[in-house]
């Protein structure tokens, strides 16, 4: 097993007073989830729609625990070499070049060294000897190969590197994992890991955190605001607005000067929440304003 990890949080109460201090407004579920992860030493993975936060928790918990945040972002295609390692092959082959009068155990022995090893986010995280936390952003866009791969890195917290040997984590990192869920993670993965499902905020919540990012903002049009964005999530929309595109509409609000959230000022600024045409036409079409 990977050495032991650094405990960023004292309690549950502590979890939630602490991520506030670093602008996280989180429910209490949320932040026991955060904690547990914390002090049992397990991955947590952060599965919910785009927006609503998954990535800005990883951000905040590197911030309390004053931490490197070493992030994996997974795309479609996504190999070994660019989550673990590779060798340079550039500057190995220089190497040979310039010792081409030497023998090949030699320049193999030498071209095989930590010199010309690359590494990738995960064999870095693991590497560290500071507090870390390791972001592995939009899992679900990752191929099966790749979850294959993390199976032994969030196992035992080690790597091994045929050439150099087994790697393992002095200081095992503050492992978090998202995912929006466009495809099934595979039950192997999901027993590595704590799991937390981020959903949209409740309505007192979602306000409070525009009120914080937003503090310029009238209170009530942010009660307004707030209002008016979960009568969209109510409606069947391609796709619902976020809490990033709720933080968004704030900013827009209070860029043009706007006092109150009236039907002009809605038809005018939707395309700051709504990204497909059909749900613009949708929400205008439906949209009340009392």
């Amino acid at each position: 097993m990977g050495g032991e990890g650094t405990q960023f949080f004292e309690s549950v109460a502590d979890t939630a007073a602490r991520l506030a201090e670093a602008d996280y407004l989180a429910s209490t579920e949320v932040a026991t989830a955060v904690f547990l992860a914390d002090r049992l030493g397990k991955p947590l993975l952060v599965e919910g729609p785009a927006g609503v936060g998954k990535t800005e928790l990883a951000k905040a918990v590197a911030a309390i625990g004053r931490a490197r945040l070493v992030r994996l972002q997974c795309y479609e295609g996504i190999d070994e070499a660019r989550a673990l390692y590779e060798w340079n092959h550039a500057k190995q082959l220089l190497r040979i070049t310039a010792g081409r009068d030497e023998g090949w155990d030699q320049a193999r022995t030498d071209i095989f060294s930590e010199e010309f090893l690359l590494t990738r986010p995960l064999l870095t995280a693991i590497r560290g000897d500071e507090p870390t936390v390791l972001l592995i952003d939009e899992m679900d866009k990752a191929d099966v190969e790749v979850e294959a791969l993390l199976l032994e890195v969030l196992s035992d917290f080690q790597v091994t590197v045929p050439e150099l040997g087994t790697i393992t984590a002095g200081r095992r990192p503050f492992v978090l994992l998202t995912s929006n869920a466009t495809r099934e993670l595979s039950e192997a993965l999901r027993r590595r890991c704590l799991f937390l499902h981020l959903g949209y905020p409740e309505a007192e919540l979602e306000r409070r955190i525009v009120r914080l990012r937003v503090p310029g903002l009238d209170e009530a049009l942010a009660e307004s605001l707030v209002r008016v964005v979960g009568a969209l999530r109510a409606m069947e929309l391609r796709k619902a607005p976020s809490v990033a595109e709720t933080v968004d509409w704030a900013r827009t609000l209070l860029a043009l000067g706007a006092d109150t959230l009236d039907e002009p000022v809605v038809r005018a600024t939707l395309g700051v929440i709504l990204k497909h045409q059909d749900d613009v036409l949708k929400a205008a079409q439906k949209l009340t304003l009392a």
